[in-house]
């Protein structure tokens, strides 16, 4: 017996090591793709790509060792069925459960491992591997913004465009968010035009703008009751922001995506943590006008009964009656101040919506990567538990069939992956729902495949095929046949 399972560890490890190391190759190679025009150009020595690419392959070994295991799975059992092997191993009276027996327990140790390896060695592979990354990207000159679209990569400021050319560098429609006051006052600032860029040695942001306001406001508790506003216009502005605070690592893991260089226990407390930001953030934004009786009463976003103003004392004031009694400057006056606070509202709410965005973003995210760390051992199990029966059942060795097999599965999976993962990542599903999907839709289809290959089903035999075909196109014909003699 102790013979037996050496044959069958040693028939199936050669083709676990061999494709582990080419699915993390041909991974490696996409990677290399996506941030060669990063890499390139920028005088890296040869010890700091080594690094990258050792930590973007161990970043790669949650998705690439279940498809080794499936794909050496199919060629193992595959080899064993083609060369009657697994055939003598059954007329002596071993089920195929039996001869799996040792594979099952190096199986397990494997998802075992490959449970901490997602744990603790990918999220600080990840944590490395962004920080060489963000390093390689300070040595940019120009700081490139997308059309429409927020940049958050500074600390306290919230940067948008709608336009930068390409050659000049210049950028229209410019709005800047401020936020660094201790005291909660924000400066909106929205110019026609300018040039945003940074000083060589990444410590400063340098920012020229042409055309625009300046509205300075308060943004405490208080800021319905008594909103200071304070605006002038210009014609050229320049300032200078230090920056010295982005060029740490610990200002690193905030810039990409926090949620991938935590283990499980970081990725409860990030949770934790951005559930209370997202509620005190929805709190100050709204809490007054719950108060003014504005808005109605919502207590999942203040969690409790608000408190709301005496207005029995208040006296009605007729706006249109009073507008019209004023002078036309006064008029003017009032409705430019009108404009400008309902602008400076707009923006704030904007600000408030766009932090909101991101940090449900980074919830939804870090609970994804917290269930992912608990499929990827069962998804190392579920596929040579698809691939084993396969093998034995297909009786093909090589690289050819196998490897057709595999990838139909693999892109199958891939495709119920990214879906469920896409759906809780917008919030539409749990993440539990989101994430568990392809286990669940691929569990029923290892039952069945080891139930067949237990019971030597001929499920993708050729020949079996081929005959019910032929029967099926002779009782055609004979049918054919009788209906045009009658």
């Amino acid at each position: 017996m102790k013979k037996i399972y050496k044959l069958v560890l040693k028939a199936y490890l050669g083709p676990l090591v061999a494709t582990f190391f080419i699915v993390q190759f041909v991974l490696m190679m996409n990677f290399v793709w996506r941030y060669i025009d990063e890499l390139t150009g920028k005088g890296l020595d040869a010890s700091t790509i080594t690094e990258l690419l050792l930590c973007a392959s161990a970043n790669m070994i949650p998705l690439g060792l279940p498809l080794a295991m499936l794909l050496s799975a199919i060629m193992a059992m595959g080899n064993l069925g083609e060369n009657f092997e697994l055939l003598a191993m059954k007329s002596a009276g071993m089920s195929l459960m039996r001869i799996l027996r040792p594979l099952i327990v190096l199986v397990g140790c494997i998802a075992v491992s490959g449970f901490f390896i997602s744990n603790n060695l990918v999220p600080a592979a990840n944590k490395r591997m962004y920080d060489i990354l963000y390093d390689i990207r300070e040595q940019r000159q120009d700081m490139d913004f997308q059309d429409g679209m927020f940049f958050n990569g500074l600390p306290d400021m919230s940067i948008r465009v709608g336009h930068q050319d390409d050659k000049t560098k210049l950028v229209t429609d410019v709005i800047i968010f401020d936020t660094r006051a201790t005291n909660g006052d924000m400066t909106t600032t929205i110019a026609d035009s300018g040039y945003i860029y940074l000083s060589d040695d990444k410590n400063y942001l340098y920012v020229t703008l042409y055309n625009g306001d300046t509205y300075e406001h308060s943004r405490n508790v208080r800021w319905y009751e008594s909103n200071n506003l304070r605006r002038h216009s210009f014609e050229l502005q320049q300032g200078t922001f230090p920056l010295s605070s982005v060029n740490g690592t610990g200002e690193m893991s905030r810039k990409f995506t926090e949620s991938k260089t935590r283990n499980m226990s970081g990725l409860r407390e990030l949770s934790d943590s951005l559930q209370k930001m997202v509620a005190q953030s929805q709190a100050a934004s709204y809490a007054p006008l719950f108060k003014e009786r504005i808005f109605p009463c919502d207590s999942s976003i203040l969690g409790g009964d608000s408190i709301r103003f005496d207005k029995t004392c208040f006296k009605p004031i007729d706006v249109y009656d009073s507008i019209a009694s004023l002078t036309i400057r006064d008029r003017a006056r009032v409705y430019a101040n009108a404009t400008s606070s309902a602008r400076m509202s707009r923006g704030a709410y904007s600000f408030d919506e766009q932090s909101s965005k991101v940090a449900i973003t980074q919830f939804y995210r870090s609970e994804n990567e917290w269930h992912r760390m608990l499929t990827m051992p069962v998804s190392i199990i579920i596929f040579f538990l698809i691939g084993a029966p396969l093998g034995a059942i297909i009786r093909k060795g090589g690289l050819g069939t196998p490897i057709v097999i595999s990838v139909i599965f693999f892109v199958f999976y891939y495709i119920v992956s990214v879906s469920g993962e896409k759906m809780s990542s917008e919030g539409t599903w749990d993440a539990l729902y989101g994430m568990w999907l392809p286990i669940a839709t691929l569990t029923p289809i290892a039952i069945y495949l080891t139930r067949k290959a237990t019971n030597d089903s001929s499920l993708l035999d050729m020949d079996w095929y081929d005959g019910r075909i032929r029967k099926l196109a002779k009782s055609v014909r004979r049918r054919f046949k009788r209906k045009k003699r009658a």
